[in-house]
């Protein structure tokens, strides 16, 4: 149980830590007694958290698309036509918007009387007509790279888009029942049920088949996954993967050191695990991040962790970075690590990172062309609250309200004109 002062109000309620995950979905930021922001799955039992809301408006992305919205409002979208930058055809059901989740082609957007839309490349999901019945009393939506499964209020999931990448759920559906919460590869789902237990669908060589570890999937507090595999906390702070054993789905070379994990991430092809006493242990491809050796002796009181396909960035306790990984794509922070102090947050595109000072202002480094140099709008990035990627391109939402974007523009990078309606979405979340 958790002691939870929400929103700085003064009054505290006790709640579960099911509860608690369930204020992260309605858009809070949970913050420890001594200030430092947590994960939902590095709770530790019988902390006191301060839940604070999160700025209202959200940005989602697919490959090469953004979309903005405000819970309650409208749908604002740019970028790659095809890959859900141009939502014109479903625009007017897009009304009293509560979620919008993306595969890398195509959007989907629950609307408040928990029904779904969804627009892009339909093979991608962005038709979802054929499971229209049921998609009623919608809760959560989550995405593999070209499907989507939604959570209704029973419990139960409905999925659609590419078949074999996770949108036929017929083969599981017996066993879906109680669903928690839901994880994706590219290729496959793992849904948490309401007793710990896993259950896995989707392309069975990229972590739709769970088989070989079933038994061992019990009290799984939480899942990550990396593009082919999946890996899961237990209860008792160790844990199991499962998926290509390249790509993570093999830890027997690091297991011993698995003990007491608090986090994951991933890229395509490594995990970082986070452990109680703040150091990293990795697994996977090496020159994906799953070889930390060279920097080991510098992760140490580490926060948090974020990624590109193949390099990770570390947060550590004196708000500086430490990165790994392929070097083009972010591993090397060299460039800019004199400036890389009092960082707070770390959003990565396909090949490059942007990090968010405590002052609001922005550092980038990575592929150039793909949103690692930010230099052309650097003296826009003022009192920045969020940053959100496509593979190419960064999206920042300033504390006014609008929204500055750099990268490919065919990817998003390049949003003049939908900048008025941006500002009208903002406007809409007041």
């Amino acid at each position: 149980m958790f002691e939870v002062n929400i929103g700085l109000s003064g009054h505290t309620e006790v709640l579960s830590l099911a509860e608690v995950q369930s204020l992260t979905f309605f858009g809070f930021r949970l913050v420890t007694a001594c200030g430092r922001i947590v994960t939902a799955c590095a709770l530790q039992d019988g902390e006191r958290l301060t839940a604070v809301r999160q700025p209202q408006l959200r940005l989602v992305a697919t490959s090469t698309a953004f979309g903005v919205w405000c819970p309650g409002g409208d749908v604002v979208t740019w970028g790659d036509p095809q890959s859900g930058g141009d939502n014109s055809a479903v625009a007017e059901r897009l009304r009293n918007v509560q979620q919008v989740q993306a595969t890398q082609q195509a959007f989907a957007a629950i609307l408040g009387d928990g029904s779904v839309v969804a627009w892009g490349d339909p093979t991608c999901g962005g038709d979802c007509s054929e499971v229209q019945e049921q998609l009623r009393n919608v809760q959560r939506l989550w995405a593999t790279g070209s499907a989507f499964a939604a959570i209704l209020a029973d419990g139960s999931v409905v999925t659609w888009g590419e078949a074999c990448d996770g949108g036929d759920s017929s083969g599981v559906q017996e066993q879906l029942r109680d669903v928690q919460q839901l994880q994706a590869t590219c290729y496959a789902f793992a849904a948490i049920l309401q007793d710990g237990s896993v259950v896995t669908w989707g392309n069975p060589h990229d972590g739709g088949d769970s088989s070989a570890v079933q038994s061992h999937l019990r009290n799984v507090r939480w899942v990550e996954g990396s593009c082919l595999a999946f890996a899961a906390i237990l209860a008792n702070g160790r844990v199991v993967t499962w998926g290509d054993p390249d790509c993570g789905g093999d830890t027997s070379a690091v297991q011993d050191q698995l003990r007491d994990v608090q986090q994951l991430a991933a890229t395509d092809g490594a995990f970082a695990a986070t452990l109680k006493d703040a150091t990293v242990v990795t697994w996977g491809k090496p020159d994906y991040g799953g070889d930390s050796s060279q920097v080991q002796h510098l992760l140490r009181q580490v926060q948090q962790i974020q990624a590109t396909q193949s390099a990770f960035a570390a947060i550590l306790a004196d708000g500086s970075v430490v990165t790994w990984g392929n070097s083009q794509s972010g591993g090397d922070s060299s460039a800019v690590q004199d400036q890389l102090k009092d960082v707070r947050q770390i959003q990565g595109s396909a090949s490059s990172f942007a990090a968010i000072l405590a002052d609001g202002s922005v550092v980038s480094w990575g592929n150039k062309l793909h949103g690692g140099d930010s230099s052309e709008v650097q003296n826009q990035l003022r009192k920045v609250l969020q940053i959100h990627a496509t593979e190419a391109a960064f999206a920042a939402i300033l504390a006014d309200g609008s929204v500055v974007t750099w990268g490919s523009p065919c990817c998003g990078g390049e949003s003049s004109a939908v900048q008025d309606q941006l500002r009208n979405v903002q406007q809409g979340c007041i």
